[in-house]
Parts: structure tokens; C-alpha cells; sequence
């Protein structure tokens, strides 16, 4: 089984931006705990952080030839990116939704999703562990597809 990790924009900068809200867990940290857990668990995993939304863009399209479940965080994009949205909504890999802080208890702004409706489901709230659930629905998910094939 392989899982595409997509990290959005500023979470390079984990452990040191607002730690009061996400932490003070490095992306590092982040990338190592998937990384243990994806072995644990017989996974493929791969992982990109970008800035830059047209990068993330491909990111996705190119998972649709490798990947059997995509986990973003698309951190701010998430309430602006009509982009992501529509590449998630364009390849046929299941999408996991996934933030650090639970958004819906945060700022207006932040509650409006624009990948939530085209996501099989989100994970906030959790630190670092919305992560590592996320992998283990992946790991669901594949299962259940398996299953039915």
C-alpha cells in the first residue's frame, strides 16, 4: 500500500510558528513519526511540503499514478484553494483531510473547508497525532477497497 503525505504551506516552520496552537513539534518530528508508523504497518509512504499551491497541485495529479491514499494538510490553502480542490476532486485516490489544530474551534475563516466536500474524511484537532490517524484510516481505507476489488 502506498500514501502520499502532503504538508502545505508555513508547516515547514513547525516547532517555532505559534506554538501556542500547533506546538512545538517539528515537521521532522512529524515526517518521523509517519515514518514508524508506516513501516509498522507495511505501508509505502512518501512525504512533500510545499508553499507554493501549484506545487501542490501536481503533487496530487502525480499521486494518481502511485498512490492508493493522499493525506493533506493544506493548511491555509484549505480556505482558498479552489486548485487543490479541484485536483483532489480529478484523481481517483481517496484523500484524508488532516490538520494539526481543530479548526472548527479557531477563527471563523477557518471553519469553511474547500477540500472537506471532495475528502473521504478530516482528522483536526489532534497535534501530531491527527497524522498518525490518518495513516491508520489509510490503512483502512486500502483494506476496504481491497476488499471489494
Amino acid at each position: 500500500m502506498n500514501v502520499l503525505v502532503i504538508h502545505g504551506p508555513n508547516l515547514n516552520l513547525l516547532g517555532s510558528r505559534e506554538p501556542d496552537v500547533y506546538g512545538r513539534t517539528t515537521l521532522e518530528d512529524i515526517n518521523a513519526l509517519l515514518a514508524r508508523e508506516a513501516q509498522a504497518l507495511g505501508i509505502e509512504l512518501r512525504t512533500i511540503q510545499s508553499n507554493a499551491e501549484g506545487e501542490l497541485v501536481t503533487a496530487i495529479q502525480e499521486a494518481a499514478g502511485w498512490a492508493d491514499v493522499l493525506i493533506i494538510n493544506p493548511a491555509a490553502y484549505t480556505h482558498t484553494s479552489v486548485a487543490i480542490r479541484d485536483a483532489i476532486a480529478a484523481v481517483d485516490v481517496p484523500a484524508i483531510e488532516v490538520h494539526l489544530s481543530n479548526v472548527h474551534a479557531r477563527e471563523d475563516f477557518r471553519r469553511r473547508s474547500y477540500i472537506a466536500p471532495v475528502a473521504v474524511g478530516q482528522i483536526a484537532g489532534f497535534g501530531a497525532d491527527s497524522y498518525r490517524l490518518a495513516l491508520q484510516a489509510a490503512q483502512g481505507l486500502a483494506s476496504r477497497k481491497a476488499d471489494k476489488a
